[in-house]
């Protein structure tokens, strides 16, 4: 077939080039790139497959003018190395190609500055609309952005009504994991992740659920057994399990915030010639894709990665097509404990 050239010696693909692979119409095609008006998910998916396939750009710039709109979005994290994080991405990114938007990503650094220039839609008019996991940016800053556009926050962070939110119940999945290790026979139970002086909102509400949990099976929280980390990764989940490990009467399990704090504290216990869980139980939160290759494998708690990511682009796609005008949404997904060998000894 005959197409102009892109300047670079490779042809570039039309929208005509992209309805003929996927056997559909130009108009088909145009409502997928532009989301513009309903197609069958079938139909969608493989008009999506050729775009993939030929590497077809939509011209931005006419998109804007035609329909007010770019198709482009903002997804913004404050730890993209955080596996978490990274795969969270992966979900969003898919979700809304299947909506025909595109997705531009920042890491914040948990930079308030960072964070209310995203939420502003990075100060040109180019982004419709913004996906924000934020970290230290405050209620007040938010209110004061200096440009109002469609956002939804991910995460523990409330804010209140002034945007949709989606988050999971940290509380209830904290509970339930610790739930977990008092059903498997554990008493001692440790907690990795608690935050001092300044603890987040992730550390308040999981110690919150691992408090609930002790107290309603009548087991004390004992303050030695929740030594401070200052940040998620696994040197600080590694460093406070040796505390631990160093107590005249060290737990028999311990629950950790994140994944990586149970990684850390899984290395610092093999370290120690402890054997997981016939010596210590651990068990982790997120579910990252690492957490099923450990030796021994985590138990975790398990975020609905896919529909979060999913529940986020419908309420910002609703807030940019002015479909849902309403006040700031509170949506909280699903979540399972996963049962792995780290908890569980073989019956």
């Amino acid at each position: 077939m005959s197409v102009p050239n892109n300047g670079t010696g490779a042809a570039a693909p039309r929208l005509k080039d992209v309805a003929e692979l996927a056997g559909v119409s130009v108009k088909t095609v145009s409502n997928v790139v532009n989301g513009t008006t309903p197609v069958a998910e079938a139909t969608r998916e493989r008009v999506q497959l050729a775009i993939d396939r030929l590497g077809y750009q939509p011209n931005l710039t006419a998109r804007r003018l035609r329909t007010g709109r770019s198709g482009v979005i903002a997804l913004a994290f404050p730890e993209l190395p955080s596996p978490y994080f990274a795969e969270l991405a992966v979900e969003v990114i898919a979700a809304a190609r299947r909506v025909g938007i595109t997705v531009l990503m920042d890491d914040t650094g948990g930079d308030p500055a960072a964070e209310l220039r995203i939420a502003s839609g990075l100060g040109g008019p180019m982004i419709d609309g913004v996906i924000l996991s934020p970290l230290g940016l405050d209620r007040a800053a938010l209110l004061a952005r200096s440009r109002e556009i469609p956002l939804v926050l991910l995460g523990e962070a409330d804010f209140g009504p002034v945007a949709d939110r989606v988050h999971i119940d940290n509380v209830a999945g904290a509970r339930e994991a610790t739930r977990h290790l008092i059903d498997e026979g554990y008493r001692r139970i440790a907690a990795i992740g608690w935050q001092d002086p300044a603890p987040r909102a992730t550390a308040e509400q999981r110690l919150a659920g691992y408090r609930e949990a002790l107290a309603d099976a009548g087991l004390p929280a004992d303050q030695e057994l929740r030594p401070p980390v200052r940040a998620y990764f696994r040197p600080d989940g590694a460093s406070a399990m040796r505390r631990l490990l160093r107590l005249p009467r060290r737990p028999d399990a311990v629950f950790c915030f994140n994944d990586l704090l149970a990684l850390g504290a899984l290395r610092a216990a093999h370290e120690a010639g402890l054997r997981v869980p016939q010596d210590l139980a651990i068990v982790g939160f997120d579910d990252v894709e690492e957490a099923a290759y450990a030796i021994p494998s985590l138990t975790t708690v398990a975020p609905d990665k896919r529909l979060i990511a999913e529940l986020a682009v419908r309420c910002l796609e609703e807030r940019i097509e002015r479909r849902y005008t309403g006040p700031g949404r509170r949506i909280t997904p699903g979540f399972r404990v996963v049962v792995r060998e780290s908890s569980t000894l073989a019956r």
